[in-house]
């Protein structure tokens, strides 16, 4: 008589559940509302980048660019099975709306809030931060990159 197979998977105790990863992202548009887009780097504990990206995003303003380069790189890490974010963004509002320290009263900005709180709280840790422009070039570059070439990865 042959035993039932075991189950074999077991809880993903891999470097990606226990290390903390650092997410850069930036929005970028020419223009308030103009041609905007989305860069992101994900880098591991090491400082090697595993996510280097940039997203077209058409036509919209500078803050919902900088929501969804948010957004963009927080489902890049989701895929990934990232679950520990140090998260870095040069865009002072959207850092403190995320801390609750400001209100989110533009309505084109409350779904994108709305929708980053709740990925966040799938992570296990996350913990959030602004930077200078300086520290987010890698980002930065990757957004204008993707300006330029208007690439779309949908």
């Amino acid at each position: 008589m042959a035993l039932p197979a075991k189950n074999t998977e077991t809880k993903n105790t891999s470097t990606l559940q226990l290390e903390e990863f650092v997410l850069y992202t930036d929005g970028a548009s020419r223009g308030n509302p103009g041609q905007a887009a989305a860069g992101v780097s994900l880098v591991d504990s090491r400082g090697q980048e595993i996510v280097g990206e940039g997203l077209y995003l058409g036509q919209t303003t500078n803050n919902v660019a900088e929501y969804k380069a948010l957004l963009f790189g927080l489902e890049k890490a989701r895929s990934l099975g990232v679950v520990n974010l140090a998260i870095k963004l040069d865009s002072e509002l959207i850092v403190r709306q995320l801390q609750g320290r400001y209100k989110v009263k533009n309505e084109k900005l409350i779904p994108l809030f709305v929708q980053t709180e709740k990925i966040l709280a799938d992570l296990k840790s996350y913990r959030i931060s602004h930077v200078p422009r300086s520290e987010n070039k890698r980002a930065d570059q990757l957004a204008n990159e993707a300006l330029d070439n208007q690439q779309t990865n949908c």
